[in-house]
């Protein structure tokens, strides 16, 4: 005999907005005042930490691709991720349509909240390469942003996993990088740029790996310079909210290339 379908016990369909959460992400804008270009600030802002989200999800993707020297995703996963960079970038242009009167009109109510406080950039700093304590200074002792922070510097950055990968391809990558301690600062060394320049001349699946993290190191690069001529074009030179500097610290992160020996072979190409 066969059984009946009991319908009454069925869950209802999965709607696209439970899946996606759109209650709660509809009600996370709640602008501090009644000037209407404060929710537009808000929007992009959280965009960007979403956006963030997902280039830690692909990097940390990326990492196990190139340590398990896996090429073609690797790859795959760059494009995507430089992709993702582009569109971060662009979103600049539409928060520069607001003039700084505008921004002017809400900035009060900020109080003491900055991007500079973003827990999320700055992992993805460290997981890029950043090691130094001014990274999580700013967050208190246990608290989420830290630990997160703190856990990344103590694993291999992206630069580590793209070292170990072209151990994996065959390059003579000193032992002594590949085992160094990934807590520290990576040091550009002349062993390493041999290494990397004989990268370039066979000029395989490895060289288009190491132009890949070029691209991504410009694209941050990109990122920080369209954020600092927004910056003093919404407020000059005053203080940033939440205390910062304003344009002056964000001047100070420009030309510091993430993987400092790709960009040194550049003259011997």
């Amino acid at each position: 005999m066969t059984p009946s379908l009991n319908t009454d016990n069925r869950s209802p369909a999965l709607t696209y907005g439970a899946y996606l959460a759109l209650d709660e992400v509809l009600a996370a804008q709640r602008p501090r005042s009644d000037e209407h270009d404060e929710m537009l600030f808000i929007v992009i802002h959280q965009v960007y930490e979403l956006w963030f989200k997902q280039l830690l999800h692909e990097l940390a993707h990326l990492q196990q691709r190139l340590e398990g020297g896996d090429t073609p995703h690797a790859l795959h996963t760059l494009r995507r991720a430089l992709t993702i960079l582009k569109v971060v970038v662009a979103q600049i242009d539409v928060l520069e349509t607001m003039t700084p009167r505008q921004f002017t009109s809400f900035r009060d109510r900020l109080d003491a909240a900055s991007g500079f406080q973003s827990a999320q950039f700055r992992e993805l700093e460290v997981v890029l390469g950043r090691r130094d304590d001014r990274a999580f200074a700013h967050y208190p002792d246990g608290s989420p942003g830290r630990e997160r922070i703190l856990a990344a510097m103590a694993r291999p950055s992206l630069y580590d996993s793209f070292l170990r990968y072209l151990a994996t391809q065959g390059y003579p990558v000193p032992t002594e990088t590949l085992n160094r301690d990934v807590r520290q600062p990576i040091e550009a060394t002349p062993r390493v740029q041999q290494v990397l320049l004989t990268v370039y001349t066979d000029d395989g699946a490895a060289a288009q790996v190491a132009e890949r993290l070029v691209d991504l190191d410009e694209g941050l690069q990109e990122w920080r310079y369209r954020h600092v001529m927004m910056v003093r074009r919404t407020i000059g030179d005053k203080p940033g909210t939440g205390g910062s500097s304003g344009a002056d610290y964000l001047r100070g992160t420009l030309f510091r290339p993430v993987f400092a020996d790709l960009w040194a072979i550049r003259s011997h190409l």
